[in-house]
C-alpha cells in the first residue's frame, strides 16, 4: 500500500487541472506563490503548458505580452489560483480581465468550498456561492465594458482622472457599505487598461467563467509535515474572537471547558474544519477524530456534521486525526529549543509583510464581532545565493548570470520601455551605486523546496529529524557526496567534527558554474540557509537564549524568590546592554546580547514556567507583591533608559514622551558636568552672578519634574497592565481544563528527567502509544457511530470507542501553528514507543518562531 505523502497529492491535484491551465496565462496570489514554491510545483506547470505564471496582486504591464511567442496575438484564457475568500479576490480577477484583450475564458480555483463560503460570518455568498460567484464576475465585467467604452469617448485627461474609480469596479455587490478602496499600485495606467479591452460589445458576451475547488494549497516542509499559507485565508482567519479566555486572535482560547456550542464559531475554526474534511477526501482517507482542547472540539463537532453515511461508507484507509489546541503549550513555540530549522527559519531574512487592500477593507475585516486580518509572518525565506554568487571565486560564470537576469529587468522596465539595450559595464556600476536594482536582484535569492533531494531523501525532511548539530553534519554530508560526483575537488583542511567554515568552501565549488548550480541548487539552498543559521552572531543570540532558559527553568524547580531573581537580573542587563548602545549610537545588539524586546520573551517564558510550578503561591500571581514589584520598577528603569522599545503594542503613544524624557536626562547629565567644571574654575570670581537667574530655574526644575512624574505613572499604569496580561498566562495550567490534574507532567520529582523537558505533542503521543488515559481527549462518533450508539446499543450491538494508537496513520494538527522542535519530538514518541508501522502526519495553522509567538502575544496581534 502506498505511503501518505502530502507533497505528491498536491502535485497530483495540478495534474488534475492540467485540461483547464493548459494554454492558460495562470495567476497566482500571494498565497497561491508561497505554496507552489514549497511545493516546487512552477517545473510542473510549465510542462503542462501554462503560457506563463503572474503574480494576481501585482499586475504587470508586461503579463500582456508574455504570450508574445505564441501563434496567437491575444490572450483568450485566464486561470486563477487564489488562496483567498472569493470575495477577497474579486477586485484583483476584476482588474486581471480588464488588463487583457480579448479573453473569452476565466477559470478560477479556491481552497475555499461552498459550504464554507457560506457558513463564513458575513459573507455575500449562499449555499451555490460558485455558481452566484460567476454570475456576479460576468455581470460586473460587462458593466465595466460598458463603461470603459463611455470613457474611452472622453478627452485623456478626463479618462487618466478616472482611474481609480474603475478599479473599485464591481467590488460594491460583494461588500456592501464600505465605501470607497484605496486603488492597487500597478504599472497599468488607466489609458493602457481601457485600450486593452478593445471592443466591449463582443468581449462581455463571450467572456465565460467558472470556479473550482482546490483544497490542496498548503506548504508541505517534507511529504509529513505542512502548514497554511501565510497569505492565505484560512492562515489569517482570526480564531478567537476577544473576551476574558482569549489570548490572540491567531490564537485558539484557553480551554476552560465553558463554551458551548451556541457561542459564535470563529472563522478560523470553519475554513480549518472544512479544510481538513477535503484534504482527508483527497487522501482517500476515512478518519477517526479526536480532540483536546475547546476550540479543537469545536472543529471536531463541525467535521463530524460534515460527514454523511455515504462517506462512511465508502472503502477508504482508516486514518486517526488527533486536533490539539495551540494554548494548551504555549512554552514550547516560544523557547529555543535544539532544532536546525527552528534556527533558519529564525535567522533567514524573510519576505516583507505587505498590507493589501483586501486586508484593510476585505470581507473578513467588516465582521461584527471578529478583529480584522492576522498578520502571519511570511514563510518566504531568502537564502542569500546572490552573495555565493559575487564572490571572486566564481565570477567567471555566474557574474555573467547575474548581469544577464539585471540586463532582463532593466530592459523590460516599464517605467523605462524606452531603453532596451544594457550595457552590461554601465549596469554593475550601477548596480554598486544604486539599490533599486538590488530588490529585484533578490528574486534570484534561495528559498525552501520540499521536493528537492538527495537520492531520493527530501532535504528538509531528513534535517527535521535531527538534532542541530547532527543536522549540520547531515548537510555536510550531502554536499562531500554531491562533489564527488560531480567530479570537483576543493582544498580544504580534513579536520573531526563540524565547522561552518567547512561547508563555505563546497558550496563556492558547487557553485562555480551555471550547470553545476542548476543541478545542484537544492543542496546548495540548503547549505546556506545553514550558514547563515550557524553564523557566529545569530547562533550566540540562540545560545543565549537557550542558557537563559535553562536558567529560568532550574530556578522554577526551586522557589519564587529564585525565579524572580533571575528574570529581574535578565531585565536589569538587557536595559544596562540597550543604554550603553543608545549611547554609542548603535542600532543592531551585540553578538551573544539580548535586548530588551528579548527579555519580554525571558519573562513570557519566566511566567509560564511559574504558573506550571507554583500555581498557587499568590493572590493575583504566582509572585509575591514584593517580587513583583521589583520587577516592574526594573522594567519601568529598562523603557526609561531605552525609548526605542515604544514600538511595542502596550507602550503605543509614548515613543516621543520617552525620547524627549531620555534626551533631556543626557542633557541634564551633560550639563551637570560642564557645570561643576565651570564651578571648580570660577569659584572666587563671582559668586553673587547667578542669584537673579535662581527662580527661573527653580520653575523650570519643577515643570521638569512634574512632566517625568506624568511620564513615569503613565508608564507604570501601562506596565501594571503588562502583568496583568502575564498573570493570565501564568494561569494556563490552572485554567486550562485538560492541564488540571497534571497528566502531562512526569511522574518522578527529580530534575533532569527528559519527559519533563518535552512538548505537548512528545507526552500526548507517548500516553497516546501506551494507551494510557488522555484526560480531555474527546472521541467524536461518527454518523454509524452514532447511530449504533443510540439506537442499536440498547441490544448489546453496540459499536467499541476505537483507539487512537490502533490506527496506521496518524494526523495531529495543532490549531495556531507548529515549529520544528515539536516535529523531532513527535518522530521520538513514535520511535521510543516502538511504532514504524505508523505513518505521522503533523500539521498546523502556520509555523511558528519564537519571535512570532512574542508578537502574537505581546505585539499588534495580541488583544493585550
Amino acid at each position: 500500500m502506498a505511503l501518505v505523502d502530502v507533497t505528491k497529492t498536491c502535485l497530483d491535484s495540478i495534474h488534475q487541472i492540467s485540461e483547464h491551465i493548459e494554454g492558460a496565462t495562470l495567476y497566482l496570489d500571494a498565497g497561491s506563490t508561497e505554496s507552489f514554491q514549497f511545493i516546487g510545483a512552477f517545473p510542473v506547470l510549465l510542462n503542462l503548458g501554462v503560457c506563463a505564471v503572474c503574480s494576481l496582486e501585482n499586475l504587470c504591464s508586461l503579463d500582456v505580452v508574455v504570450d508574445w511567442n505564441l501563434k496567437s496575438d491575444t490572450v483568450s484564457k485566464i486561470a486563477v489560483i487564489t488562496s483567498r475568500l472569493l470575495s477577497d479576490a474579486h477586485r484583483y480577477i476584476l482588474r486581471c480581465l480588464a488588463s487583457h484583450e480579448g479573453v473569452h475564458r476565466c477559470t478560477i480555483f479556491t481552497p475555499i468550498s461552498e459550504m464554507a463560503h457560506s457558513s463564513y460570518p458575513d459573507s455575500p455568498l449562499g449555499p451555490d456561492a460558485y455558481h452566484e460567484y460567476e454570475s456576479l464576475l460576468v455581470q460586473d465585467y460587462e458593466e465595466l465594458v460598458k463603461k470603459s467604452k463611455t470613457k474611452s469617448t472622453l478627452p485623456k485627461d478626463n479618462n487618466l482622472r478616472e482611474t481609480s474609480t474603475f478599479e473599485d469596479e464591481g467590488w460594491s455587490q460583494l461588500t456592501s457599505s464600505e465605501g470607497d478602496i484605496p486603488p492597487l499600485e500597478s504599472s497599468l495606467t488607466g489609458r493602457d487598461i481601457y485600450n486593452k479591452i478593445g471592443h466591449p460589445e463582443d468581449i462581455g458576451q463571450k467572456l465565460v467563467v467558472s470556479v473550482h475547488h482546490f483544497p490542496m494549497i498548503l506548504c508541505p516542509f517534507s511529504p509529513r509535515v505542512f502548514v497554511f499559507p501565510s497569505k492565505g485565508s484560512i492562515a489569517e482567519a482570526y480564531l478567537s474572537a476577544e473576551h476574558k479566555d482569549s489570548l490572540s486572535p491567531g490564537l485558539p482560547p484557553l480551554s476552560t471547558g465553558l463554551l458551548s456550542d451556541g457561542d459564535d464559531v470563529s472563522p478560523g475554526a470553519t475554513l480549518t474544519a472544512h479544510f481538513l474534511y477535503h484534504l482527508a477526501a483527497k487522501m482517500d482517507l476515512k478518519m477517526e477524530i479526536f480532540s483536546l482542547g475547546d476550540l479543537s472540539r469545536t472543529v471536531g463537532k463541525i467535521l463530524m456534521d460534515m460527514s454523511s453515511l455515504y462517506d462512511v461508507g465508502r472503502r477508504r484507509r482508516s486514518a486517526g486525526l488527533l486536533i490539539v489546541d495551540r494554548t494548551l503549550d504555549l512554552l514550547t513555540p516560544c523557547c529555543h529549543g535544539d532544532s536546525l530549522v527552528d534556527r533558519m527559519f529564525s535567522s533567514l531574512p524573510r519576505r516583507e509583510r505587505t498590507t493589501s487592500s483586501n486586508q484593510m477593507k476585505g470581507s473578513q475585516t467588516q465582521l461584527k464581532h471578529g478583529p480584522s486580518n492576522l498578520q502571519r509572518a511570511p514563510l518566504d525565506v531568502q537564502i542569500p545565493l546572490q552573495e555565493i554568487l559575487r564572490e571572486e571565486d566564481c565570477k567567471t560564470d555566474n557574474l555573467r548570470l547575474l548581469e544577464s537576469i539585471e540586463a532582463f529587468l532593466c530592459a523590460w522596465d516599464s517605467s523605462n520601455s524606452a531603453s532596451q539595450i544594457v550595457d552590461l559595464t554601465n549596469l554593475s556600476k550601477k548596480d554598486n551605486n544604486k539599490g533599486s536594482l538590488n530588490s529585484e536582484v533578490e528574486l534570484f535569492s534561495g528559498s525552501f523546496v520540499c521536493t528537492e533531494n538527495f537520492c531520493g531523501t527530501p532535504y528538509l525532511q531528513a534535517i527535521l529529524d535531527r538534532r542541530t548539530k547532527d543536522g549540520a553534519i547531515l548537510v555536510k554530508k550531502w554536499l562531500q557526496e554531491t562533489l564527488r560526483r560531480e567530479n570537483i575537488n576543493v582544498n580544504m583542511k580534513s579536520h573531526p567534527g563540524f565547522a561552518v567554515s567547512q561547508l563555505q568552501p563546497m558550496i563556492k565549488a558547487l557553485a562555480r558554474s551555471q550547470p553545476s548550480l542548476l543541478r545542484n541548487k537544492g543542496i546548495i539552498q540548503l547549505a546556506a540557509a545553514a550558514v547563515v543559521a550557524l553564523d557566529e552572531s545569530h547562533c550566540a543570540r540562540w545560545d543565549a537564549f537557550i542558557s537563559a532558559e535553562n536558567l529560568l527553568s532550574a530556578s522554577a524547580g526551586d522557589t519564587t524568590q529564585s525565579l524572580a531573581a533571575q528574570i529581574g537580573d535578565i531585565v536589569i542587563k538587557s536595559a544596562l546592554v540597550g543604554s550603553h548602545q543608545q549611547k554609542d549610537g548603535k542600532t543592531k545588539a551585540s553578538q551573544g546580547v539580548l535586548s530588551f524586546q528579548d527579555a519580554l520573551l525571558l519573562i513570557v517564558t519566566g511566567y509560564i514556567l511559574a504558573g506550571e510550578n507554583f500555581p498557587t503561591s499568590g493572590l493575583d500571581g504566582p509572585f509575591s507583591w514584593q517580587e513583583e514589584h521589583l520587577l516592574k520598577e526594573a522594567i519601568v528603569d529598562a523603557i526609561l533608559e531605552n525609548p526605542s522599545v515604544a514600538k511595542l503594542k502596550f507602550l503605543h503613544g509614548l515613543a516621543e514622551d520617552l525620547e524627549a524624557n531620555l534626551n533631556r536626562m543626557r542633557f541634564e547629565e551633560t550639563r551637570q558636568v560642564s557645570s561643576n567644571q565651570l564651578q571648580i574654575d570660577d569659584f572666587d570670581d563671582d559668586q553673587w552672578g547667578s542669584w537673579g537667574d535662581e527662580e527661573t530655574e527653580n520653575n523650570n526644575d519643577k515643570e521638569q519634574v512634574y512632566g517625568d512624574m506624568q511620564l513615569k505613572l503613565e508608564l507604570r499604569d501601562r506596565v501594571d497592565n503588562l502583568f496583568r496580561f502575564l498573570h493570565k498566562l501564568s494561569s494556563l495550567k490552572t485554567r486550562n481544563l485538560p492541564l488540571r490534574d497534571g497528566a502531562y507532567t512526569s511522574e518522578s520529582s527529580f530534575i533532569g528527567d527528559p519527559y519533563t523537558n518535552k512538548g505537548l505533542l512528545y507526552k500526548l503521543l507517548t500516553r497516546v502509544l501506551g494507551k494510557y488515559d488522555v484526560p480531555g481527549l474527546e472521541y467524536h462518533s461518527s454518523t454509524v457511530g452514532r447511530l449504533f450508539k443510540s439506537g442499536f446499543g440498547r441490544f448489546g450491538l453496540g459499536q467499541a470507542k476505537p483507539s487512537l494508537a490502533d490506527q496506521s496513520i496518524i494526523i495531529v494538527f495543532v490549531i495556531g501553528g507548529i515549529n520544528g522542535l515539536e516535529v523531532r519530538e513527535a518522530q521520538e514518541a513514535l520511535s521510543e514507543a516502538g511504532r514504524p508501522d505508523i505513518e505521522l502526519i503533523i500539521c498546523g495553522t502556520t509555523y511558528l518562531s519564537p519571535d512570532d509567538m512574542l508578537d502574537l502575544l505581546l505585539g499588534d496581534s495580541s488583544y493585550f
